[in-house]
């Protein structure tokens, strides 16, 4: 996407996300009898590649392309070296830079510029951005039709060779990479809940951010951190039948250990700075639980503070959410129930399945197995695919077979 708009121009991003689409049913068309190939993203990058220049010969005397290509795009001998080199994976690489910085144009809400990232490079559907932004789904493509007109509407790709605007686009382009991280690991996809094609794409596109000098900043090597330290849980999240797996009951044998260490020397690159963001935080709260032996020696005091420190620099609920449970891990289930029910815009967790979890849980440990069943039949209500569903439901068979309080 981000090399075809390179070749096609800003102006014509409707036609990159075409030729987009056309390589993508080609493939449908063709895996389907032929069997995937050995190199399906080559193969994708191929037609893509065949597509835009059929799309250039059909359309070059009728639609102007990008401003700086225009005269090699003109002429048949040039025509195809240029897409060739456009589309070469050495590129690819700053034209994913100039796409994700070019969507983060100032003009725009920071919410659009996240979406407009999140559809236009990631992929995400709008149901998916929605869910990532805690939006709702109309909302979210006003959103996106106004970002892509706004973007459409710009004469060129950002230049990220250019300190202009870099500094402040970088922001939105991390919060970008962090929600696409956050959708592979426990988003709401409808299929799955454990997505590690996204969260390893995360992973690259945070590696890309890290080569640009501009972009190798503490905030970065500590999102970078927080990625590969929660990454390197994913082996663990689900059993051997694919069944989500709780924290407490994970084989930690199966934790990369190698991710560990390597986010653990990214965090502490990260602390070289005068800054303290949310993903050091974050990062610091992964490096708790990735580095206790086993479940009993999670320093749950640590967390809990640590997730105060994240509510008075980025609050939200589900912050609050997350600290409610630390402290009760720490501090009994009534605490942690008290703290839940004083999280402030506590309705918009309302569709979250682990806020109803998460009382279940509590009500449960707490002796009253008919509240918590309550809790967790709510939840199961709002799960998002079967994989949340089953775990849930076996946490509604556990109330069953708990014995109630006197």
């Amino acid at each position: 996407m981000s090399a075809l708009v390179r070749v096609f121009g800003v102006h014509n991003l409707a036609l990159a996300e075409d030729v987009v689409q056309e390589a993508f049913c080609r493939a449908i068309e063709v895996w389907r009898f032929r069997g995937i190939p050995e190199n399906p993203r080559a193969w994708l990058m191929v037609t893509a590649k065949n597509c835009a220049m059929d799309v250039l010969r059909r359309e070059r005397t009728a639609r102007t392309f990008a401003p700086e290509l225009e005269r090699y795009l003109q002429s048949e001998w040039t025509l195809a070296p240029v897409v060739d080199e456009l589309l070469a994976s050495s590129v690819i690489k700053d034209d994913l830079l100039r796409m994700m910085f070019s969507c983060c144009h100032p003009r725009l809400p920071q919410e659009s510029q996240i979406a407009l990232v999140l559809n236009i490079l990631c992929g995400f559907s709008v149901d998916e951005v929605a869910a990532a932004l805690l939006g709702r789904h109309a909302g979210i493509e006003k959103r996106l039709t106004r970002g892509k007109k706004a973007l459409a509407a710009s004469q060129r790709l950002f230049d990220i060779n250019s300190s202009v605007d870099f500094a402040a686009r970088l922001p939105t382009v991390q919060r970008a990479l962090y929600l696409l991280f956050n959708e592979g690991y426990h988003g709401a996809c409808k299929q799955a809940a454990i997505r590690s094609e996204l969260c390893q794409e995360a992973m690259r596109l945070t590696a890309i951010l890290l080569d640009h000098p501009q972009g190798a900043t503490t905030e970065t090597y500590a999102l970078a951190a927080l990625m590969c330290l929660t990454a390197a849980r994913l082996p663990g999240r689900a059993d051997a039948l694919g069944e989500l797996c709780s924290m407490a009951e994970q084989d930690r044998s199966l934790w990369d250990q190698e991710l560990i260490g390597e986010g653990l020397a990214l965090l502490e690159r990260s602390a070289r700075g005068q800054i303290l963001s949310e993903y050091h935080i974050q990062a610091a709260i992964a490096g708790c639980h990735a580095t206790a032996a086993d479940a009993s020696q999670t320093d749950w005091t640590q967390i809990a503070s640590l997730y105060g420190a994240l509510m008075s620099l980025q609050p939200s609920p589900i912050v609050a959410l997350n600290r409610a449970i630390a402290i009760a891990q720490s501090e009994g289930p009534d605490r942690g129930l008290a703290e839940i029910n004083a999280i402030a815009d506590r309705e918009r967790l309302a569709m979250y399945p682990f806020y109803h979890a998460a009382l279940g849980e509590l009500q449960l440990r707490g002796g009253r197995s008919t509240q918590a069943r309550r809790h967790f039949e709510a939840a199961v209500c709002t799960a998002r695919n079967p994989m949340e569903r089953g775990f849930l439901e076996r946490r509604i068979r556990a109330c069953s077979e708990a014995p109630a309080l006197p």
